[in-house]
């Protein structure tokens, strides 16, 4: 693992001034997006003058160069690729068969790309040598063709440690006959996997509508990513997931940068691909500390028209005040979402629904009590940072392993499980934000908003690894 030990100067490593430029390419989904500019705002920041930015991106999922530094450059890659297939929606989606062709279509334009931003960085007097790629830990393929090209990779994970430990796992878990399930039973997919503890064997199943085929071929594709690499970058802090970070060590054999939370140390950068409600917070403004249940299922979570009805007549129940999240595209098979007839009424004055809201800000407001979440990563990590408490309705992808922790280990939150009915729904939340042991959960989160504020301090681990990741990348 990468350690402080000597920490760096940001101008360490340097090469006495020598001028260079790190190249970044995310996936292009928001929860990866968003991690990965909020990298490239921590390196440039620290690195002062001395590190120019370049991010390609693809074409069809555009970041907006106007909310981020001039000195950043912004190339696409990709323009005219069939994208329809590459941009999955919904709970139902294939996001394993979305990663793979990604890989496909976007390797060769890209190879083309890098190729002409190398000759271009060459002949620009001042522009900066590329120093490496930090590439999401899915684009193998991109990897393969900056290593063809001579370009060191990093790798950036935008999940959680625990998460990489249980894709490092897998493939054993394959080899023993426990994965794919040989049933749908209960009783077995609620093994408990005593080398992936708190896991259950459900919990590995990230998504019914991938094969097992291409789950294994994406999952390899990513730990080949990380073997291969110079180093593996984590959002994530050491207080919060110290023995995973262990593992991984023990596990990959390259080394490791702990620099989250990565919203907290790169402030100011806005990724977004959604248009942000603000009213919101001046809507919160006027409610009382802790008594505001936050409900986002982030950016590609779905339900259905029942759950979404469910949902409704449960937050109208529960007498607590809310901000709910409905996206555009959050119902699934419908292309409108409406509320049912009598809900506004209910809750007028108690609640309020946007179509997309600044999340940050909203979790760090002193109204928020709770937060009703997917569990993907960006959003379990934002609400731990605030010492906000969870509801957990994780639904594929690593979700399952970030409830299970936040459950399980950090007993921050609990799991609203089964099917969604509106009294089920009451409970939960009269839960969360009425008891004593609502109180104790956010008590919890609170002692970790602690821990994850001490290690971006100058002399916190987080501080230390930026330094050690900027002067491993202007050593390349």
């Amino acid at each position: 693992m990468a350690t402080a030990g000597e920490a760096a100067s940001p101008a360490a490593g340097s090469g006495g001034g020598r001028r260079r430029r790190v190249l970044l390419f995310p996936v292009p989904f928001q929860g990866h997006l968003t991690p990965m500019l909020q990298l490239a705002g921590a390196l440039h920041a620290r690195g002062g003058g001395g590190l120019g930015v370049t991010v390609f991106y693809a074409a069809f999922n555009a970041p907006d160069p106007a909310r981020h530094p001039a000195a950043f450059r912004f190339v696409p890659v990709g323009e005219g690729v069939p994208s329809a297939d590459l941009l999955p929606s919904g709970s139902d989606a294939d996001f394993a068969v979305a990663l793979l062709r990604l890989n496909d279509r976007l390797r060769e334009p890209f190879r083309d790309r890098l190729r002409q931003a190398l000759a271009e960085e060459e002949e620009e007097e001042g522009g900066g040598a590329a120093a490496c790629l930090v590439v999401d830990s899915n684009l193998r393929g991109m990897q393969l063709v900056a290593e063809e090209l001579g370009v060191p990779t990093l790798v950036l994970r935008t999940g959680a440690a625990a998460c990489l430990v249980a894709y490092m796992a897998f493939p054993a878990l394959c080899d023993k006959g426990l994965l794919p399930p040989a049933s749908q039973d209960k009783a077995q997919l609620d093994m408990p996997l005593d080398e992936l503890t708190p896991l259950r064997l459900r919990d590995m199943v990230f998504s019914p509508t991938t094969t097992h085929g291409n789950m294994e071929r994406c999952l390899q594709h990513l730990l080949d990513a990380a073997r291969s690499s110079s180093g593996v970058i984590l959002n994530t802090f050491q207080d919060l997931e110290d023995s995973d970070l262990q593992k991984i060590t023990n596990g990959l054999g390259v080394p490791m940068y702990t620099v989250g939370p990565l919203h907290k140390i790169s402030s100011g950068t806005e990724s977004s691909l959604l248009a942000q409600d603000q009213t919101c917070l001046k809507w919160l403004d006027k409610q009382e500390a802790d008594s505001v249940l936050y409900v986002s299922l982030g950016s590609l979570a779905s339900m259905d028209e029942k759950e979404l009805l469910e949902t409704a007549w449960g937050l109208a129940n529960s007498q607590s005040p809310f901000l709910w999240v409905i996206r555009h595209n959050m119902v699934r098979s419908s292309h409108q979402v409406s509320l049912p007839e009598g809900f506004e009424e209910a809750t007028h004055g108690r609640g309020m629904v946007v179509p997309w809201a600044p999340q940050q800000e909203v979790l760090a407001h002193h109204a928020i009590g709770g937060f009703w979440t997917h569990n993907g990563w960006n959003s379990t990590l934002e609400s731990i940072c605030e010492g906000v408490p969870m509801i957990c309705r994780p639904q594929f992808a690593d979700q399952m392993i970030n409830m299970r922790y936040v459950q399980e280990v950090w007993k921050i939150g609990f799991e609203l499980e089964g099917g969604l009915e509106r009294g089920k729904v009451e409970m939960a939340i009269t839960k969360l934000l009425c008891t004593e042991e609502g109180r104790q959960m956010r008590q919890r989160a609170k002692d970790l908003r602690d821990k994850a504020v001490k290690c971006i301090e100058d002399e916190g681990s987080s501080k230390s690894a930026i330094d050690l990741l900027l002067k491993r990348i202007m050593s390349f």
